[in-house]
């Protein structure tokens, strides 16, 4: 018995220890990508096709998500406000739920799922096919040329994303809200208006969105470059950059909430 005890406490210390380390290997790891990040602006092309493919080719996903959201949340929001005589609200109710929290934290879900492991797995595979140590022979660091762009292009689509999930996720709360089930329409938008702020509702969810682009991005250049350059290492990054940029999100979100509320 105490040698299973023994063994067992051997193992949970191994896996603390080989988790701070590859901790502090991933923030040596951020720090070096900045300091080479001046390429991705002076060649902001290299920026800009990276916004593209993780921003641009990630809208439909975004958009018809937000739009479900949104319906949704009309629909559950209708039925309770009802009860208490509130359904005028529904408007208040749908625009701060997503402002706030939604549309946010599902736009990062969503940006960490579809984006961040394609960039995981592109990394990944320059890994394995031996492009990374080309461009190190070519004099070329492959840091600054193919894993900087990929960062500021995702910290830079993360927020629009996030805007236009929550202005679909509004729209769809207001087809069904309005359109379906008869809330007025003057009601709808004027108390929406009136009681969502831009500081303390609209300004604190670009700030997470923010955030949260720039942890997904992190960890999604960070699984690419250190993947083991196999077939089977690229699939295990991938994997590990959609479990962990979700858990990170959640975790983040829960503090970032306890401080702005």
């Amino acid at each position: 018995m105490s040698k299973f005890l023994g063994n067992f406490f051997r193992s949970i210390g191994h896996q603390v220890d080989d988790g701070i380390w590859r901790l502090g290997y991933a923030c040596r790891f951020l720090l070096t990508l900045l300091i080479y990040s001046g390429i991705s602006f002076r060649r902001f092309r290299l920026t800009a096709k990276e916004v593209y493919f993780t921003g641009v080719l990630s809208l439909i996903v975004i958009m018809v998500s937000g739009l479900f959201v949104g319906m949704v949340l009309g629909l559950q929001g209708y039925n309770t406000l009802q009860r208490y005589g509130s359904s005028d609200s529904l408007g208040v109710l749908v625009a701060l739920s997503l402002v706030r929290e939604l549309g946010p934290v599902m736009a990062g879900l969503l940006f960490a799922s579809r984006a961040g492991s394609a960039v995981t797995a592109e990394i990944g595979l320059m890994k394995a096919t031996e492009q990374l140590s080309a461009m190190e022979m070519m004099a070329v660091n492959p840091i600054a040329r193919v894993v900087a762009p990929r960062f500021w292009g995702g910290v830079i689509a993360m927020p629009i994303l996030a805007a236009l999930f929550s202005a679909t996720g509004v729209f769809g709360g207001y087809l069904v809200g309005v359109q379906l089930v008869g809330v007025d329409e003057g009601a709808f938008w004027s108390q929406m208006q009136s009681s969502v702020d831009f500081r303390e509702d609209i300004l604190n969810g670009v700030i997470k969105s923010v955030v949260f682009g720039i942890l997904v991005s992190w960890i999604s250049v960070f699984e690419g470059y250190d993947a083991e350059p196999t077939a089977e290492g690229v699939s295990n990054a991938t994997t590990r950059t959609v479990v962990t940029a979700s858990l990170v999100i959640l975790f983040a979100d829960f503090i970032l909430t306890a401080l702005m509320f």
